[in-house]
């Protein structure tokens, strides 16, 4: 099982869209056993993946979802024993829910890391939480863990449990800047966790068999550009947006490579994939809770997005065989 987080300091750069479709075409084009993990507490994810009165009911009954994860750790109680996710049909892979008390935990995991950086046992322990969940994972090929654009500690605890993350990104400025947020806090997360696991005396009471660093860089996906077909017919970003798209490469190997460690690729293979603006498939894929690359006439495709539709899924293809390669070769 690896574990992946889909990540971004910036906001509204498709985070959610590209991992639910993703997701999606991992299982139901790949055949791989994919868990996705609601770690934003705007559950995003969860509303895109399920019809709102599945949604409604979750939290009417207080069904499992990430807090009922982090809940028993806030309450002293150790680990959750329990994992029950629900399968999402239409997108082809099983779900742990988002939940909006999971904002809450934030200030419990950040206490709690000022301790791990010492050593101490029990801030270790709360902030290994999603590390012993993915424990519980073996079943499943691949987790993938939908995140909000914070640096703050529910994002710390997830990224210092995945193996990889995938970094989707709008081409502009603040994007750029944002590498550098991102690069300048896994640095030194990597750095506080080493020496807290290095002065803890207990390390059978962490409940973590391997609590060593594993985050590496997979690659990145530029999305949301403007694109124009060339005389040869290859879909090419327009002018504003390709001088934007020569930096990108120079800022991922002076930001991710380095600091990750993921020193196996080029700069060129880190580049999983573009996807330009989508435009209306968007809201049909969320109204319909079905993939981008699964929409129908019956879901509102009329016309030219007919063609879109084809355009995303090879685009789609392409993002995920290269990810899975370059996760198989790191």
């Amino acid at each position: 099982m690896k574990a992946i987080a889909v990540f971004n300091n910036k906001g509204g750069v498709g985070k959610t869209t590209l991992l639910c479709n993703l997701a999606a075409h991992l299982a139901l084009r790949k055949q791989y056993r994919v868990l996705v993990i609601d770690a934003d507490p705007q559950c995003n994810a969860t509303q895109s993946l399920f019809e709102d009165d599945v949604v409604d009911g979750i939290y009417e009954n207080d069904e499992f979802t990430v807090d009922t994860v982090i809940r028993p750790l806030a309450q002293g109680k150790g680990f959750s024993s329990s994992l029950t996710p629900r399968h999402s049909q239409s997108f082809g892979v099983d779900v742990i829910p988002g939940d909006p008390r999971l904002a809450l935990t934030e200030d419990l995991l950040a206490t709690d890391w000022v301790q791990a950086v010492g050593g101490n046992t029990r801030g270790l322990r709360t902030s290994f939480v999603f590390s012993n969940l993915l424990e519980k994972c073996a079943d499943y090929d691949l987790v993938l863990f939908d995140m909000g654009p914070s640096l703050g500690a529910i994002n710390r605890a997830v990224l210092l449990s995945t193996d990889y993350f995938v970094l989707p990104m709008s081409i502009d400025i603040f994007s750029l800047r944002a590498m550098e947020n991102i690069s300048r806090s896994v640095h030194k997360w990597k750095n506080q966790l080493e020496s807290g696991v290095e002065n803890n005396h207990e390390p059978e009471e962490l409940e973590v068999s391997d609590p060593r660093w594993k985050l590496q860089f997979a690659g990145y996906v530029s999305q949301q550009y403007t694109a124009k077909r060339d005389a040869t017919g290859t879909r090419r970003p327009v002018k504003a947006y390709e001088e934007l798209m020569r930096k990108i490469p120079v800022s991922i190997e002076a930001n991710f490579v380095d600091a990750t460690r993921s020193d196996g690729l080029t700069a060129a293979e880190y580049n999983l994939g573009t996807i330009p603006n989508l435009h209306s498939l968007i809201p049909m894929s969320q109204s319909s809770r079905k993939p981008i690359f699964e929409l129908k006439g019956s879901d509102g495709v009329v016309g030219a997005h007919f063609q879109k539709v084809k355009e995303y899924e090879v685009i789609i293809s392409e993002v995920s065989s290269n990810l899975i390669a370059n996760i198989d070769r790191l």
